[in-house]
């Protein structure tokens, strides 16, 4: 598995006095920063590859749900 940008990074940071301090006293910062960043990457792939599912599907002639709406309405269920 290829390390991430972000783990490189902080590696580097890891190597001087200074970065390690830095890492220390940011560190739940930099986790929650890394996992967002992770998920946004995860989230970018999953998109394209559901609109190529939903081509194949448009050009087989099958009908697809109406896309729901993506806002909130700032309804509680």
């Amino acid at each position: 598995m290829a390390l991430s940008r972000i783990a490189t990074a902080l590696g580097g940071l890891l190597l001087s006095r200074g970065g390690r301090h830095f890492a220390g006293r940011h560190a739940g910062k930099l986790a929650l920063a890394t996992l967002a960043f992770e998920l946004w990457q995860q989230h970018q792939g999953r998109g394209s590859a559901q609109a190529q599912g939903r081509s194949q599907d448009q050009a087989q002639g099958q009908r697809t749900r109406p896309h729901p709406n993506k806002r909130w309405s700032g309804r509680r269920v």
